[in-house]
This record gives C-alpha cells, structure tokens and sequence, in this order.
C-alpha cells in the first residue's frame, strides 16, 4: 500500500448533547487526527459516484457527502470510527482517511472501488443495456466488508418511502452516533452507533424518527447479534443472505440490499420491491405490472449478473407511466 502520515490541524475536540434527558453525549472518538493517504490506480473506467452512490442515503445522509468533486464517507470499521475521502483524477484515485479505522479502509480502497469486481463477465442481451453499458463503462460493484452499516439503513427502508427511511436514518444517526474524526473544515459528518448504542435508543425516539415498532425490533434483533452478522462478510454471497435471514424481520429483500454493499454481489437481485419488476419489465419487454416472478423470467438470461444487469437498466431512465399514486407515507399516530 502506498501511503504516508500527513498532518493536519485537529479539530476542536466537542461533546454536545441533543437537547432533552433521553439523548446521550455526542463525543468525537478517540484516535490520531493526523492523515493517512494512499494513491491507487484503477485497472479498468472507474466512475467514482457511480460506484460508490448505493452507499447514500439521501441528500442529506450524515455519514456522506460530495464536496469540490470529492466524497467523503463515515463509517464503523472494525478498528473503531473513521473518516475516508476519496478523490478521483485523471488515471488514480487518491484516497485519505482519518480515525482509528482509518488504515483499514485504505487497505480496503480497492475493493470499495470494484477491483475486484469483473465487468466484463456481463454480456449484454438486450439493445437497451449494450448502450448504457457503453455509454456509462465506468459502473464497478463496490464491496465495503461491512454488513452492519447497509444493514440497519436497509431495515429502515422496508415498506415505506425514502424520503421517509431517509429522515429516520438522518434523525438516528445525527442524534445517537458520533462526529466523525477528521481535519478542521471538513463537512458534518457522523459515524452510525455502534450496536450497544442502537439497543439504548427509547421506544418514543424510534417514533420520533417515524420507525414502527416492526422495524424498530428487527434492527434490536440484529445488532444483538452484530458480530456474528459482520462474520458474514467471509461467506459467498448466498450464504451471507442465509446468514441474516435468520434474524426474524429480515427477509430477502432487506439482505439482497445488505450485500450487494457488503459483498459486491453481482447476481444478488432484489425482490419484494415496490417499483423495480416494473421498471424492468417495462425497459425490457414494454410491460407494466410485471411482478417479482416475470422481472426473474426477464433477467433469467443475466443469470450471474442480475443485479448488475438491474442497475444498467436502472441507469436508463426507461420508468413506466404512472398510473397510480405514490406509497402513501406512515402515519406514525396510527401505529
């Protein structure tokens, strides 16, 4: 790995507290606040928000943000919180992180960034994916190592909007996690609890952030046995997906969107979602309503590459017409 210690100004150590008896402190974690970089240089087109957008939760997700070309990123590493920016230019990528975990996510670079992905197993079968296959070379699946991090914001996305699992995770986070390391003048960023502070969060702050009391207990379930889902991450994607599964509440919608983060799974598709079998059905075969069973039967011959085939077909822009009107938003008063 090339990479070298750079200083920088630390900034002020802060610890705030949320307003009200129910929220915790909010320390900034523990650890150098000096830099550590590396340049890696990709073997293949690399589209850094491409490859790395399925890890934004929205506009306003405090673990990311875009600045001047560069994206940052806040997560929970094994080695503790950590702050990593990546910038690409003309032939490489450089890359420096902050925090305890900051070495390890540089030694992950290249698996965040796809290199260990293989575009060029998928070949296209339909016109419409050969051209935005060709007009956009770029797309690599990234695969973070982490299962806990895409976990929990997956849980928070079942069965409502996303501007609503976005505010939840926007409102939990900011509230519960810890400001992420880093230099002076860097954007807000927070690191997501660790799995103690999630179970530590009351029952009417799970309502404050509109979380039902259904996802509210699956995300309990899973960071009670957080260490043993993070093993998941040494499995080959099928298994990882058996894995949480066993975790009552999490079925194969919400582990099909954990790892095809954690893993890079190119053939890990997503069924039970509300609009993707018609977006797909209507960019392949002009339909609808086409369900989870013929979206399956249109992506059979990607076999292999489902999941890359959907986000190629997603990246057409081809939606059918709406007909009906939007998932209608939780009234939370009602639950």
């Amino acid at each position: 790995m090339a990479g070298r210690f750079q200083p920088r100004a630390p900034r002020p150590t802060r610890t705030t507290v949320r307003g009200g008896d129910t929220r915790v402190p909010v320390a900034r974690p523990s650890g150098p606040l000096t830099g550590r970089t590396r340049t890696w240089t990709p073997t293949a087109p690399l589209d850094l928000g491409l490859v790395v957008g399925p890890l934004r939760r929205g506009p306003a997700d405090p673990t990311f943000r875009v600045t001047n070309g560069a994206v940052w990123r806040a997560t929970r590493t094994p080695q503790g919180p950590a702050t990593l920016r990546i910038t690409a230019r003309s032939t490489a990528v450089e890359a420096e992180a902050w925090g305890q975990g900051a070495e390890w996510l540089l030694d992950r670079l290249p698996g965040l960034l796809g290199d260990a992905d293989d575009p060029a197993a998928f070949a296209p079968r339909h016109r419409l994916v050969a051209d935005v296959r060709r007009r956009r070379p770029g797309l690599r699946l990234l695969r973070t190592g982490l299962v806990m991090e895409s976990l929990i914001p997956s849980i928070l996305e079942q069965k409502v909007t996303t501007d609503e699992a976005y505010r939840a995770w926007r409102i939990l986070v900011r509230t519960y996690g810890e400001q992420a390391p880093g230099p002076d003048g860097m954007p807000d960023l927070y690191v997501m609890p660790e799995p103690q502070q999630w179970r530590m969060i009351p029952s009417w702050e799970w309502h404050r952030a509109g979380v039902d009391n259904k996802r509210a207990q699956t995300i309990l379930r899973a960071v009670r046995v957080a260490p043993r889902l993070e093993e998941a991450t040494a499995m080959d994607p099928e298994q990882a997906r058996k894995r949480l599964e066993l975790v009552p509440g999490i079925g194969p919608w919400t582990s099909a969107e954990t790892v095809q983060r954690s893993h890079g799974a190119p053939d890990e598709v997503t069924v039970g979602d509300l609009h993707l079998p018609g977006i797909i059905g209507y960019a392949l075969a002009g339909e609808r309503d086409a369900d989870d069973a013929r979206m399956l039967e249109l992506l059979e011959p990607y076999r292999g590459q489902r999941h890359r085939a959907a986000r190629y077909i997603l990246l057409t822009g081809r939606t059918p017409p709406r007909r009906t009107p939007k998932m209608p938003k939780t009234d939370m008063g009602k639950l």
